[in-house]
């Protein structure tokens, strides 16, 4: 069972999403980065109050992700990379991506700004800067 409702595309649409910002940061970052995905589809709060299935989600514009125009978004996704998908879908969730409904990569040696977007820091994970806002703005995802 999922926490949110999806397509089969929009499976793989996330799939692709979660490789394009995060193939680096290996599967946990990837889970992460699919963590704020379903974040955003579920919470019913700030910019992301309107959005309410995956595809929406993921083309928000604006505050959408920069992945989309990277050529990793462009391919089909691995079975490995659906998978991990599916985990977030079905409500796997991993620190600091768990409450997040932002994330960043500051740079090379460059530290994390404690407040993105007016939102807290919630943790790194390697290149990956993680933001969550408070529980009485955003309760859909605490």
């Amino acid at each position: 069972m999922s926490i949110v409702n999806y397509t089969s595309k929009e499976r793989d649409l996330l799939a692709r999403l979660m490789r394009a910002e995060a193939l680096g940061e290996g599967n946990l970052g990837m889970l992460m980065v699919g963590n704020v995905g379903v974040n955003r589809t579920l919470g019913r709060c700030l910019t992301f109050k309107d959005i309410n299935t995956i595809s929406a989600m993921i083309y928000q514009n604006p505050g959408g992700f920069s992945g989309i125009d990277s050529p990793l978004f462009f391919s089909n996704p691995t079975t490995q990379e659906r998978n991990l998908a599916d985990r977030v879908l079905k409500g796997e969730y991993y620190y600091p991506a768990t409450n997040a409904l932002w994330f960043y990569a500051p740079g090379a040696g460059a530290s994390c700004r404690p407040t993105w977007y007016d939102q807290r820091n919630s943790g790194r994970y390697k290149n990956h800067c993680f933001y969550e806002p408070d529980p009485t703005i955003c309760p859909e995802i605490h």
